[in-house]
């Protein structure tokens, strides 16, 4: 029996069984802004549903499961042969099946609005748990990767894009669905993966080859296979390494261990070892791996951009919804004027992550030349700047809840130990900026197409033509341009997500970004946007689920 002086008032209820897509006002405005009409109805009843299912009770609570009960890595069998398997919860296997039912694998190239229906469901994804879209970005990306191998593409698409999740090694042909991870980075290297040191020798048959050496970072290792960079005679090349050969046989792929790493714990990081009879198949030229790679970069970079536009957005939404009910100082906290300012400050950062990452996400399914060009750019200008904007929304959420935001039990400590996690994988941030010089100095078109795509907002407020003017006075620049790349990809954010803003958003929202983020009216932390704004409707609209 509880004391009598246990009585529990003024706290907020759980945030669960609310539907997490449409009560996501501005992810759910991006979807109908770029989803094709002929495609929309049907991809707002699957998001919907998502949307419903990714908020229950039910989801939430196999997030946590998957993170308090990490994967475990079986070397060896009880008779001592080599198996090199990994253990996961039931939990995980539960929500990585629930988001390849949800087509979040590699069923979006090639189809309508495929990327902006994907990308919304990755949002969506990640808010319950993100570790278990590892596995998801890789196999997705490597789509385009694998078609520089006709006759691989050929076996290995349909499968990637099958909303059958199939656990269990067994040969990946046999299987209704697979998935695939990748192997790059390596212990000497790291992001310079042209230092390498895998060897591919070649085998009689042509295409294939057996790998020597080892890979630092190789997540997801229960995928059906992986692929590699390695040195061939004609130098570094991509290939293709099954988990389990056509024959039935186990190919040789050694665990070394699991990194015990900060945050997405979910997901098991490994470091492999090939040790010379691990068979391999080429994909693509030889000496052309980092070209047949770049394609796969390119698409997991913009899913760092959704994960964490992903995880900003549960932050602020469990900020909101806190404040929402929490009562303090002879009212509720989301009326009071100084947390009102804090949250609206969220709620803005939130709203232009999710605005840029879905237009990038339209331009995948636009597949024209001009969008091409601007994905070169805009998507390291996106991937530096909204990854690295993660941490402190989600640090300052969490503040939001005071002491209760601290405890495990609130889910935000597992929001903030993944939320620097987007800014390290796929290049951290000195990389995306050297990236987006290498576009500026070496793509004329892709500079052109990203002007052109701010230029659309011209006109609609003087605070962001202004910024534009002083970007382009910038880029005009070019003295001492490396040292100062941060300071340049960070403008060039801005302004995009400005005006995309200008054109998409409510006013109340545009005004506020614009009058902060470029209009120079901010301090240096959040909740110093100016008193004069309309910031009961910023925060409104951030609102999970209503109180009344």
């Amino acid at each position: 029996m509880a004391a009598g002086t246990h009585t529990v008032t003024n706290q907020a209820p759980p945030l669960v069984a609310y539907d997490m897509f449409t009560s996501d006002r501005a992810l759910a405005e991006a979807v109908e802004r770029h989803l094709p009409p002929d495609v929309y109805g049907e991809a707002i009843g699957h998001l919907t549903s998502f949307g419903v299912s990714a908020g229950s009770a039910q989801a939430q609570g196999w997030g946590a499961l998957a993170n308090e009960c990490p994967p475990r890595l079986r070397t060896h069998d009880r008779y001592g042969n080599r198996i090199d398997e990994v253990d996961f919860h039931p939990s995980w296997h539960r929500l990585l099946g629930r988001a390849v039912t949800a087509g979040l694998s590699g069923g979006a190239w090639g189809r309508p609005g495929g990327h902006v229906w994907r990308a919304a469901g990755f949002v969506l994804a990640t808010q319950v748990e993100a570790g278990h879209l590892c596995p998801l970005s890789m196999t997705h990306a490597a789509v385009p990767a694998l078609r520089a191998e006709p006759e691989l593409a050929a076996a290995w698409e349909p499968l990637l894009a099958s909303r059958v999740y199939e656990q269990g090694l067994r040969p990946p042909l046999e299987k209704a669905g697979v998935l695939l991870g990748m192997g790059m980075t390596e212990k000497q290297g790291g992001s310079d993966v042209r230092t390498n040191t895998t060897r591919a020798e070649p085998l009689a048959a042509d295409g294939e080859y057996v790998l020597t050496g080892h890979k630092w970072f190789c997540s997801a290792p229960m995928s059906d296979g992986f692929l590699v960079l390695a040195q061939a005679p004609a130098g570094l090349t991509c290939f293709l390494v099954p988990r389990v050969l056509p024959d039935g046989t186990r190919n040789t792929f050694l665990i070394q261990r699991l990194k015990d790493k900060l945050g997405n714990r979910s997901n098991a990081s490994a470091e492999v070892e090939f040790d010379g009879t691990t068979w391999a198949r080429r994909v693509g030229e030889e000496g052309r791996g980092v070209r047949t790679i770049i394609g796969m970069v390119a698409a997991t970079r913009l899913d760092c951009v959704l994960g964490s536009a992903g995880l900003m957005r549960q932050a602020v939404a469990q900020a909101v919804h806190h404040a929402s009910y929490r009562r303090a100082f002879g009212g509720l906290l989301v009326d009071k004027p100084l947390m009102r300012n804090v949250l609206a400050d969220l709620a803005l950062e939130s709203e232009a992550a999710t605005v840029l990452g879905l237009r990038l996400a339209a331009a995948y399914d636009a597949d024209a030349e001009q969008e091409r060009a601007l994905l070169r750019v805009a998507v390291p200008v996106a991937k530096y700047w909204v990854t690295k904007r993660c941490t402190p929304v989600v640090a300052e959420a969490l503040e939001c809840l005071g002491g209760n935001g601290y405890v495990e039990e609130s889910g935000l400590p597992r929001l903030l130990r993944e939320s620097p996690l987007n800014s390290i994988w796929e290049g951290a941030g000195n990389v995306q900026a050297l990236d987006v010089l290498r576009a500026l100095q070496r793509e004329p078109a892709a500079l052109n197409a990203f002007l052109e795509e701010v230029g659309r907002a011209r006109g609609a407020d003087h605070r962001l033509d202004r910024a534009i003017r002083d970007l382009l006075a910038e880029l005009a620049d070019l003295e001492g341009i490396e040292a100062r790349a941060r300071r340049l990809v960070e403008r060039m954010a801005r302004v995009l997500q400005g005006a995309l803003l200008v054109r998409w958003a409510p006013p109340e929202v545009a005004d506020a970004f614009c009058a902060s983020r470029l209009g120079g009216d901010w301090g240096t932390s959040f909740g110093t946007l100016p008193h004069t704004l309309d910031l009961a409707t910023v925060v409104e609209r951030a609102r999970p689920v209503d109180t009344d």
